[in-house]
């Protein structure tokens, strides 16, 4: 998959370096993946929460931190949206 906005994370390690680790691993499974559905996704990422207009919410780093993607599986392409920890996930408003 391509990975657009990546400066989101570099952002956000910057400032909460324990997360480095996991979002560099995230990112390495989700460049080298062929995702065509969510539920190729799912395969992956059991826990990943499916939501409506394509988006994805991924819980990083043993469910420390969100990461908010829109996938477009048609062009292969994953935006990413939003990077935070659960706490700042939990004031989002994703519906």
């Amino acid at each position: 998959m391509e990975i657009i906005a990546v400066d989101k994370i570099e952002k956000f390690v910057r400032k909460h370096a324990n997360a480095r680790a996991s979002l560099a691993s995230w990112l390495l499974i989700a460049e080298g993946a062929e995702w065509t559905c969510p539920q190729d996704v799912k395969n992956h990422f059991r826990s990943a929460d499916i939501l409506s207009g394509n988006r994805i919410v991924f819980n990083i780093g043993g469910n420390n931190y969100r990461l908010v993607v829109l996938a477009r599986y048609r062009n292969g392409i994953l935006l990413i949206q939003k990077v935070g920890t659960h706490a700042e996930y939990d004031r989002w408003k994703l519906d």
